[in-house]
């Protein structure tokens, strides 16, 4: 049993069943016994690997995308350049290096990493290196300024709620006790107001799952936009709609029990991005894309062909791999999607057509 394990028991034998939005923040976030807490999870040593460890493409072209919506913008100065949940560095420091040729963009750039983690933290001051960085606990610290974001597998690791139709009521699922063990069980249905929305697409025993966290933060970045201009790029894996159960733990690059040793493991739900983009108002939100579709209108092809020229033997199939890992359909390219965000009387950042808005 992991101390957190018997922290949770505790708690539970006391205070009743747990929704599964307190169980993640818990396993996730406990200052001492945390998941984000305790350890760098990244990477071929770590539980999973996003998509700026497998290739410094992912950021440079999403970083061109951001620096050509500043341009567009009419290169507001100063600007905010955020990351939200910004893991080892690696996305930001990718960003910095594809736009350092963009006249005026490191100069007027306030370069702010949303990370709750003091580990990460550390980790990502070492991967930027004397480049100047701030750091912020929440997306509510970021400053009235012009905004140009980006959010890769942040949204997905917030904690979420889970809900089962029951005629004309939902049965929300609580992590309790089942002879001394952590076990998964139901609530009472009842009628909620923030579903009944979902009574007409939703079967009987169906399930829903909602993010009480990202709206606020979604708010929070639309604002920021509709007042001062900016752009955001969300990328994460879920679909427009939050439908069915897609709660998992991941650990050591494979599926795990969620239960069965908390704070050892990776807790993440499919991301909802309707509920995103209109959370997002009064900014504008385009059409959802896939990654594939996304990454190869900003060229990415084109760049793997380059960096291919000067790469051969082991060093070469492992880049067409990496390449063809974050575009095919059948890998991240289809479940991967992405949102931008802008203000609501300008276009969408390149990539995302304006008939996508």
């Amino acid at each position: 049993m992991t101390a957190l394990a018997a922290l949770i028991k505790a708690r539970i034998t006391a205070t009743g069943p747990m929704s599964l939005a307190d169980y993640m923040a818990d396993c996730l976030l406990h200052p001492d016994h945390g998941y984000y807490a305790t350890r760098d999870p990244f990477g071929a040593a770590g539980d999973f690997t996003t998509a700026p460890e497998i290739s410094q493409m992912f950021g440079e072209v999403l970083g061109l995308c951001l620096a050509q919506a500043w341009l567009d913008q009419g290169r507001p100065a100063p600007f905010t350049l955020a990351e939200l949940g910004p893991g080892r560095g690696t996305l930001m420091a990718d960003i910095l290096r594809a736009t350092r040729a963009v006249p005026g963009f490191h100069a007027a750039a306030r370069v702010t990493l949303v990370e709750a983690s003091v580990t990460l933290r550390g980790i990502q001051r070492q991967t930027l290196g004397d480049h100047p960085a701030h750091w912020a606990d929440r997306t509510e610290d970021l400053p009235e300024a012009p905004l140009f974001l980006i959010a890769n597998e942040f949204f997905d690791a917030l904690p979420i709620r889970q809900f089962t139709r029951q005629g004309a009521g939902w049965a929300e699922t609580v992590v309790g006790l089942a002879e001394g063990r952590l076990a998964l069980g139901r609530t009472a249905p009842a009628p909620l107001a923030a579903l009944q929305h979902r009574l007409a697409d939703t079967p009987e025993g169906g399930i829903v799952e909602i993010c009480p966290a990202a709206p606020p933060i979604m708010a929070r970045i639309g604002g920021l936009i509709a007042r001062h201009g900016g752009a955001g790029l969300i990328v994460d894996y879920g679909d427009w709609r939050a439908r069915g159960d897609t709660f998992q733990a991941l650990r050591n690059h494979r599926f795990a029990d969620p239960l069965a040793e908390p704070g050892r493991a990776d807790l993440t739900a499919h991301v909802d991005f309707e509920a995103l983009a209109q959370a997002a108002a009064p900014a504008r939100a385009s059409r959802m894309l896939e990654q594939g579709l996304l990454l190869n209108r900003l060229g990415i092809a084109a760049r793997a062909a380059r960096l291919a020229q000067s790469l051969s033997g082991p060093a070469l199939q492992s880049h067409l791999a990496a390449h063809h890992r974050l575009t095919d359909a059948r890998e991240m390219g289809s479940l991967f999607k992405a949102l931008a965000i802008h203000p609501p009387t300008l276009p969408p950042p390149p990539g995302f057509d304006a008939q996508d808005a």
